[in-house]
């Protein structure tokens, strides 16, 4: 490729790549509204907010699939100038969004307070969280449907939409929340309550898009069994895939436990800088998703290789740029978040051990969107089975040699950045450097 073939390619990624970073960002800031306001309401309400918030997080991140499924059927069909077959197919994952959301509800609404008793045993606190997960509830198919639209018009390379509504959620749901909260007096059902209208909200914008684009286009706007088929069957292997990346996470942070309060802080602290910096490497991922669909459902295969080359490039480069910056800060970043002698000591120490295996992740996550672009869900799904069993003897071991005071962490870290995103990188790699994940074509 020529320098001006280099930087239009460039220009493509970050067209898609930056306005869904600024969405993936507006959506922490829920919780973030959430916890500012709610804290002020006292200890017991505050504590409920994080075993609550916790939970539906875990719900939804398990579900994110939704978004990952739908985004490459689009871009396919789009690719391969059947318009109206993209919006159907967006629309389809809409109703298996819907459809699931119902399901969790019922699941919710049944099993609600046993899963919250499994966190704590203070009656105040198990009250309180969950009043918050049943008014909750209610807004869940909204957040789904949301998901699901989300990925629609990724696939149609279209990120910026996304990010306009996710902004003026965050507004919605700030503003309500105060009314709800302190101008009501509902206290922490106050704070759900707000969330729900302003998820609702979103998707009622999505809804109207999605029928105004189905009309334009001759879509049909009821479900078809073989689009929701589909989109249940690729779904369900993003689905083992997502699951396989919480129980490494889980696990790492159980090894954590064991080493001591400071020690499960200052990791627990990392950890959540681990996945702030992750949503970087997601938007290009994002990206991959949608022009790896597009280049595919096009039988354009030399460029979806060129694609996959200069996202990898982008990946490797700015992990290295993030971790070069990590490495800077880290003394500083103690102070921010404890006060504690013990916890600051142990985060710098950790944050550096993190900071040079960011570029091996930027690597590892460009690759998953690259192969998710590819609807290539079974091999992420097997392999990160395979993932796991290869980060099961490393954790052990750190476990069983318990090494003392700050090295504890280091190890630990290395055993996850290093051993378990090392897994990662060798199965995408090997994957990406045949040509068995390259399938041409509307479909897979």
């Amino acid at each position: 490729m020529t320098r001006a073939e280099h930087r239009e390619l460039d220009r493509d990624i970050l067209k898609l790549a930056v306005p869904a970073l600024g969405a993936l960002v507006a959506e922490p800031l829920f919780l973030l509204t959430d916890t500012a306001l709610v804290g002020h309401l006292g200890e017991v309400p505050l504590a409920a907010l994080g075993i609550a918030s916790a939970i539906i997080q875990t719900a939804i991140g398990l579900l994110i699939f939704l978004a990952y499924a739908t985004t490459p059927a689009v871009a396919r069909r789009l690719g391969a100038g059947d318009r109206t077959g993209a919006i159907r197919a967006g629309i389809d994952g809409m109703w298996l969004a819907l459809g699931l959301g119902v399901v969790v509800v019922a699941l919710g609404l049944i099993g609600s307070g046993a899963v919250v008793g499994l966190f704590t045993s203070d009656p105040l606190v198990a009250a309180d969280a969950t009043a918050y997960l049943h008014v909750s509830l209610a807004g869940i198919p909204a957040m789904l449907l949301v998901i699901a639209a989300t990925g629609l018009l990724r696939g149609l390379h279209d990120t910026r939409t996304p990010l306009v509504v996710a902004v003026c959620g965050f507004a919605a749901n700030a503003g309500l929340n105060a009314v709800f909260i302190y101008g009501f007096g509902w206290g922490i059902s106050g704070s759900a309550a707000g969330t729900v209208v302003a998820q609702w909200a979103m998707a009622a914008v999505y809804v109207v898009m999605a029928v105004r684009a189905a009309r334009a286009s001759g879509a049909r706007l009821r479900p078809g069994l073989d689009g929701v088929g589909s989109a249940a069957s690729s779904g369900g292997w993003l689905f083992v895939r997502t699951l396989s990346l919480r129980a490494a996470m889980l696990a790492t942070v159980a090894v954590a436990a064991t080493f001591g309060v400071a020690e499960l802080g200052a990791f627990q602290i990392a950890l959540t800088l681990f996945s702030t910096l992750a949503f970087v490497l997601d938007a290009l991922a994002i990206a991959g998703q949608a022009m790896i669909g597009h280049g595919l459902g096009a039988a354009d295969t030399v460029r979806v290789g060129l694609v996959m080359r200069r996202l990898v490039r982008w990946g490797l480069v700015s992990g290295a740029a993030l971790g070069a910056a990590l490495t800077v800060v880290a003394p500083l970043l103690g102070p921010v978040f404890s006060s504690s002698p013990e916890v600051q000591r142990a985060l710098t120490v950790t944050v550096w051990a993190m900071a040079a295996g960011i570029p091996l992740a930027g690597y590892v996550f460009v690759l998953d969107g690259v192969l998710i672009g590819a609807g290539d869900a079974r091999y992420l799904a097997l392999t990160g089975l395979v993932n796991i069993g290869c980060y099961a003897p490393l954790l052990a071991l750190v476990l069983l040699l318990h090494p003392p005071g700050d090295a504890a962490l280091v190890w630990l870290w290395a055993a996850f950045g290093y051993g378990y995103i090392g897994a990662r990188a060798l199965t995408l790699g090997l994957r990406a450097r045949g040509t068995r994940w390259v399938v041409a074509g509307a479909t897979r």
